[in-house]
């Protein structure tokens, strides 16, 4: 699982001028640990917890007691360049890898089982987001091209990755799209939908 220290100001900026930015950064340390409850509880495997900016902040030492999690440290110009990295050590290590972040409250144990078993006949498995990202990737086998030179963050992610996917001659499985919390209207479906306060028990 990867993420960032909850530091006001520095996560879920895009909800801070609803939230406020204390308000915010709780929440995002709430949907870290409602995260590692889901991929502890779906016993897939060793859980272990990327830190940004590193893994001194106190609430990953906290995460890391709470829930048995390993922490690590991500490294890497952008996104794709950590996501590499972490695949590169895990592959090295002959184990294939889920990787999820913290923004999706509506994953659960059952999503990552699947995910893991799709990674026993596919390449790679990946959860769409209906923002045009995805939410869950997974590989058993390193594919450093679907991660380089990738316009992170913005709606053609997931488009662009299946076409190099296609382009590569790549066996991967898709699993159901999800909805992530980055804007105000996805805290407001959050309330809506009764996840609130599963996310910041």
């Amino acid at each position: 699982m990867f993420a960032k220290a909850p530091v006001a100001g520095e996560v879920k900026t895009r909800l801070a001028p609803v939230l406020g930015p204390e308000a915010a950064a709780n929440l995002h340390a709430g949907l870290v640990r409602h995260a590692l409850d889901i991929a502890v509880r779906s016993r897939v495997g060793a859980v272990e917890l990327w830190c940004a900016p590193d893994e001194r902040h106190p609430f990953f030492g906290r995460c890391a007691e709470e829930f048995g999690a390993g922490l690590r440290v991500q490294r890497g110009a952008d996104l794709g360049a950590r996501m590499l990295e972490a695949f590169r050590l895990a592959l090295d290590e002959n184990a294939s890898l889920v990787l999820i972040g913290a923004d999706c409250p509506a994953l659960s144990p059952a999503v990552l089982q699947a995910a893991a078993r799709a990674l026993s006949s596919f390449d790679a498995v990946i959860a769409p987001a209906e923002d045009g990202g995805y939410v869950l990737v997974g590989l058993s086998r390193l594919l450093p091209g679907i991660f380089e030179g990738m316009a992170w963050g913005e709606g053609g992610v997931m488009a662009e990755t299946r076409a190099r996917l296609a382009a590569a001659a790549v066996r991967w499985k898709e699993l159901e799209t999800f909805w992530d919390i980055d804007r105000p209207e996805d805290y407001a479906r959050l309330q809506r939908e009764g996840l609130l306060r599963e996310a910041l028990s």
